[in-house]
């Protein structure tokens, strides 16, 4: 059932967001002071340890699923389940206010093969904030469109829309990206547009481990409105310490993540870090309802 709020667009909403109203007076300035996304980037790096995570992938794949769960999907369904119960990291700056968007959405790339000229394709997902458990969520939405990438040729919509923009001439085209960054900057993006575009997501995730990479940060960027970057660095085995002094190798990896300091604050920032881990420690909790509440 819809609120109050969202049955009736107010005057300065976006049809993709919500404006936020009940704003302290240093969180209306900074945006005017700060205007562009990368000059408030804060990165934060935190290591997973994934004893459990493992066991609870081999769980969900002892019935032997035509798709298999995998470690991406696990960590992508505690990001959303994340967002989900930590709202403010779904909210946006445009137009030097902020904004809580209405939907929640996980962007990353897929590569049909591991190679140089490889075809790559960028994934959108919605995902349903009242819906069913994340971990199935992701793993059924990741399936049918990885499927369709692999075994289709199924090419996504901002590449068709960059194919398309990339064959007007160069001085036609300088005037075309000047007009869709000025109707994206206040909301008027066509839909045809914004939602084939990974940088109107609220996360974007970029499973860098996959191809044997380390990093831990990635920018954001000033178009759009991609307020979350999340890196996903590669698996190796870590000394974890016990309190006696001794100490156990385990399968950890780092988790990097980029966000725009403008929609929160440092305590909301770290609460919502703990409930990740919380989340990656003990993943049967990704089995219940998204928005079924956590403590932590």
């Amino acid at each position: 059932m819809k609120t109050k709020e969202q049955a009736k667009r107010r005057r300065g909403d976006r049809k993709d967001a919500y404006l936020v109203r009940d704003l302290d007076s240093m969180h209306k300035f900074v945006p005017y002071l700060l205007p562009n996304r990368c000059d408030n980037e804060a990165c934060m790096s935190e290591l997973i340890d994934l004893t459990e995570v493992n066991k609870f992938v081999n769980k969900l794949n002892e019935s032997n699923p035509d798709f298999n769960y995998t470690l991406f999907h696990v960590l992508c369904a505690a990001v959303v389940k994340t967002i989900a119960l930590r709202p403010q990291l779904n909210w946006f700056v445009a137009g030097n206010r902020i904004y809580n968007r209405k939907a929640l959405s996980i962007s990353f790339v897929v590569k049909k093969k591991f190679e140089d000229n490889s075809y790559e394709a960028l994934a959108i997902l919605n995902i349903d904030k009242e819906g069913d458990a994340p971990i199935d969520q992701i793993h059924d939405k990741v399936e049918k469109f990885v499927t369709a990438v692999r075994k289709h040729d199924k090419q996504d919509g901002t590449t068709d829309a960059m194919d398309a923009f990339t064959k007007l001439p160069r001085w036609l085209l300088r005037i075309v990206v000047r007009i869709i960054i000025w109707l994206d900057s206040n909301g008027w993006l066509p839909d045809s547009l914004a939602k084939e575009d990974p940088y109107n997501s609220s996360v974007f995730v970029s499973n860098l481990g996959s191809i044997k990479m380390h990093a831990s940060y990635h920018h954001l960027t000033n178009y759009g409105n991609n307020s979350l970057f999340v890196i996903i660095d590669e698996k190796h085995m870590h000394p974890f310490f016990n309190e006696d002094g001794s100490y156990e190798m385990r399968d950890a990896l780092r988790l990097g993540l980029t966000v725009d300091e403008r929609i929160a604050d440092g305590i909301y920032f770290a609460k919502s870090i703990r409930l990740l881990k919380k989340l990656l420690e003990n993943p049967e909790l990704l089995k219940l309802p998204i928005g079924t509440p956590v403590e932590y």
